[in-house]
């Protein structure tokens, strides 16, 4: 994902990933998302299968609902410092999810926000 995108004269810093801007691309395999980027939002990677990894920044303090949940590819994540909520089913049914670090600045984490992850066998606080 660019930091920045431009049309004719003007550019735009990327500040968020919208609402199922991702959603259904199951060819997708990775993701790194820009500095300069605050939330993650709705369904924004939801039913991704392939993607097996994504490195959110420092500066995201939101993960938005069913924001990555049907990930079947992903076996770790990292949620970094800054992020304080993470949404309902934000992570459900990511069957392959092992793993997951989560930083003491959240202060929210939603319903389900892990349903059925059924291999998540260490979660770090």
């Amino acid at each position: 994902i660019p930091a920045t995108i431009t049309n004719g004269e003007n550019t735009y810093t990327v500040t968020s990933i919208g609402n199922s801007a991702f959603s259904w691309c199951s060819g997708l395999t990775s993701v790194v998302i820009p500095d300069g980027v605050t939330s993650i939002g709705d369904y924004a990677f939801s039913w991704c299968s392939g993607l097996t990894s994504v490195d959110i920044p420092d500066g995201v303090t939101s993960i938005g609902d069913y924001a990555f949940s049907e990930c079947s590819g992903l076996t770790s994540v990292t949620i970094p410092d800054g992020v304080t909520s993470i949404g309902d089913f934000a992570f459900s049914r990511c069957s392959g999810l092992t793993s997951v670090t989560i930083p003491g600045s959240v202060t929210s984490i939603g319903s389900y926000a892990f349903e059925d992850c059924r291999y998540l066998t260490k979660i770090t606080f």
